[in-house]
């Protein structure tokens, strides 16, 4: 640990293996951070529409490390600790056909509207759809998928088939549904995962619009997911969680033999 005299001006420190053991302990909790968001990615890669999780490294400043204990501020070397960052890639994934009515994937920008069973809004590219018992057009998870004016789509048993044109406008046989409301973010960084591989904005972000949708009927926006590089980012982090274990250890080692051998 370091600590400053603003009196005199001096850098005091610990002994710099025990540096060497916080920074070995804040990267095995880097690394925790990230295996987590791996193991969600592996276990959603199959979910339509769903966003990868991402973990961005970066260092924090934490002071200097000199081996004299009376070493003025500026005279140690820096001394730097790893933080681990969550983030989402909104990377589209691959359109596939499905020849399923009830599916549909965004060729453009934008997020289809759904609403909750508690009434708020989330927003998903996920568009595998299914009726509900009252012919309520939902998504897997039971929300409902939202039209313009945000409203639910209602079907009507005797009407036939769904159609679902480009440009997100919905029929029943003759009949017109509305359109799907498919609306974009200035600022996807401030969307926040929830649920079923949707998001909500941040408090003060309003939803925008989109002018010209692009809605493919039959088929579905996979995860943007690719599993085999996952499983391998798994072995990195454990091979590399693996060597800093070996290396607290090494140091509280030594430091229980220099601790012993000063009585």
């Amino acid at each position: 640990m370091l600590f400053e005299d603003a009196a005199h001006g001096w850098l005091y420190t610990n002994l710099p293996m025990n540096v060497g053991l916080y920074q070995s302990a804040a990267s095995l909790s880097a690394l925790e951070r990230w295996q987590d968001a791996v193991s969600q990615n592996i276990a959603s890669s199959q979910v339509p529409g769903y966003k990868k999780r991402t973990v961005e490294f970066s260092s924090i400043p934490m002071g200097e490390v000199a081996q004299d204990s009376r070493a003025r501020i500026g005279e140690g070397s820096p001394s730097y600790y790893p933080r681990a960052t969550y983030g989402v890639s909104f990377q589209n994934g691959e359109v596939e056909p499905t020849n399923r009515d009830l599916d549909v994937a965004l060729q453009s920008e934008g997020f289809f509207v759904i609403r909750n069973t508690d009434g708020t809004n989330t927003y998903t590219r996920g568009g595998a759809l299914q009726i509900r018992a009252d012919h309520t057009l939902v998504t897997t998870q039971g929300c409902e998928i939202l039209t313009e004016d945000g409203s639910p789509v209602q079907l009507n048993a005797q009407n036939g088939a769904l159609t679902i044109n480009r440009d997100g406008s919905l029929f029943q046989g003759d009949t017109p549904l509305g359109h799907l409301q498919i609306v974009s973010f200035a600022d996807t960084s401030k969307l926040m995962p929830a649920a079923g591989g949707s998001f909500v904005p941040l408090a003060g972000m309003e939803p925008i619009p989109v002018e010209n949708p692009d809605v493919l009927q039959g088929h579905i926006e996979s995860s943007n997911i690719a599993p085999l590089r996952e499983m391998v980012d798994l072995v990195t982090i454990a091979r590399a969680y693996e060597a800093n274990q070996k290396l607290i250890q090494s140091r509280d080692s030594a430091l229980e033999k220099a601790l012993e051998k000063l009585g």
